[in-house]
């Protein structure tokens, strides 16, 4: 293991982080709040100097890069970045309790947007930014984003292939082009725009600025940090179509968005967990609307609130416009099952993810036919290409541990005493990146009555989630650690 390079990453990632905090500080003193300028420059100064410290001690000729490095940076950087992250919170009282403020961080961090809060509205605007920029830098990946920029990043790096892998959702990443510094520029590319043309939607609806961008960050990062108590409740059906439909868009593959600027439409036809992803939603929505339908004045806004639920979910955002808990058991149960299914790998969306899934189908059928047919050779494919038996046996493997830290989560947050209900949708919603759960955790609700064991789980289940599990899972492991490849 090369210890020297992981700390040249994590001081990177810690510098860069600092920087980003710059413009919540400048909407504090603009604010006229000295008090929190002053927790996040107290931040940024605490940030400089321990990046300072990691890159000098941390010099070295050695580049050796390989997976297991790129594994172990990636878990360091995000822990680091977290604890970091989470200060300006602390230091400004608006979170006294530094527990609550690193669950608030991690939750924004990994796109999540589970909450301690009870009244959002009264943080100070700087606090509210901080919150939704997370989901942001979250989304795509702050170490993608140093392949992209940070010339210093790349050469420490080497083969940072290993960095995007650990850190891009999705059973397998790779390279959209020859160079991995343009593939990273191009995925930050496409996500900026995208971002900025949600927020260009939103102000031609009448959004105010500051809004907009808060809005657009928790939309593009599929996190769902709402800068309002009642979250997108208040705003206009044109706005929260808006965010409808940019949930959706967001839960897509970002390489689609490059093959469709190559006019490379067969390619983006050809994808079936494209297919797949727009068949469940679709249906999801017809289903709930069906259900729902009675509840409200018309169709088309009970097809509206559906759509806006269904994407919001599935695409792991956490938004809402109502509070589905009044919804039938038979619409929740779809929200429900969503929760599992998550949004396309390779986007900022959370859960299982439909490639994922539709692999495990065809998986089954596989075995069934093997089960029918024992001496046929069955083959599993998928947009075409012939998926590799290791592929499957990943995918296998990490439905395995997926499920097995579940349970675990499950049964350590019963501690608190809460219902059944409330704590596996509290688990589902944390480890998935989804935020909103039922019962106690749902639209209206907070985290905030757990207990501070409960909030680290639930902290550690949203870092894994995002991560996809083995990036923090090899830290623990002693050949992570050891000299010998």
């Amino acid at each position: 293991m090369n210890v020297k390079l992981l700390g040249r990453i994590t001081g990177l990632t810690v510098l860069l982080t600092g920087m980003f905090m710059l413009v919540p500080m400048l909407i504090a003193v603009l604010d006229g709040e000295d008090a929190n300028a002053l927790s996040y420059a107290g931040t940024i100064a605490l940030m400089a100097a321990f990046s300072a410290l990691l890159l000098f001690f941390s010099r070295s000729r050695d580049r050796t890069f390989y997976a297991q490095e790129g594994f172990a940076a990636t878990g360091i950087s995000w822990i680091v970045m977290s604890l970091f992250g989470a200060l300006p919170f602390y230091f400004s009282g608006e979170i006294p309790r530094y527990i609550d403020a690193l669950f608030e961080i991690v939750s924004g961090f990994t796109t999540t947007g589970a909450s301690i809060l009870s009244n959002v509205e009264a943080l100070s605007r700087c606090n509210l930014y901080w919150r939704s920029f997370s989901h942001w830098l979250g989304g795509m990946g702050m170490l993608v984003f140093l392949l992209a920029v940070v010339p210093e990043a790349r050469k420490t790096a080497g083969s940072g292939i290993h960095l995007m892998r650990a850190e891009s959702p999705g059973p397998s990443v790779g390279k959209l082009t020859p160079h991995l510094r343009q593939t990273a520029m191009i995925l930050y590319g496409l996500y900026i725009l995208l971002t900025a043309l949600c927020i260009v939607f939103l102000l031609l609806g009448g959004m105010p600025v500051f809004d907009s961008f808060c809005i657009a960050f928790g939309t593009a990062g599929t996190g769902g940090f709402a800068i309002r108590n009642s979250s997108m409740g208040e705003y206009s059906l044109y706005l929260q179509s808006v965010v409808t439909v940019f949930m959706l868009l967001f839960g897509v593959n970002f390489s689609l968005y490059y093959l469709l600027l190559l006019r490379q439409f067969k390619s983006i036809l050809k994808s079936e967990e494209l297919r797949l992803y727009i068949g469940i939603a679709g249906g999801s929505i017809l289903l709930i609307t069906l259900n729902i339908s009675g509840m409200y004045k018309s169709v088309y806004e009970a097809f509206h609130h559906a759509a806006f639920q269904v994407s919001s979910i599935m695409t792991t955002t956490g938004f809402a416009t109502v509070d589905f808990e009044q919804w039938p058991a038979f619409s929740k149960s779809i929200l429900f099952a969503l929760m599992f299914v998550g949004a396309c790998a390779g986007s900022t969306g959370g859960g299982l993810k439909v490639s994922r899934v539709l692999l495990l189908l065809k998986s089954i059928r596989r075995t069934i036919r093997k089960a029918l047919h024992p001496r046929r050779v069955q083959i599993v494919r998928m947009d075409g290409r012939v998926v590799d038996e290791e592929t499957s046996n990943n995918v296998n493997a990490y439905l395995a541990v997926y499920c097995v830290i579940l349970l675990l989560s499950f049964i350590v947050i019963s501690l608190d005493g809460y219902s059944i209900g409330t704590n596996i949708s509290a688990v589902t919603a944390c480890f998935n990146n989804i935020g909103p759960g039922f019962e106690l955790v749902g639209a209206t609700g907070n985290y905030g009555h757990y207990s501070d064991l409960s909030k680290l789980v639930l902290a550690a289940d949203m870092l894994l989630g995002r991560l996809e599990i083995f990036p923090l899972l090899v830290l623990l492991s002693p050949d992570t650690w050891s000299r010998k490849r």
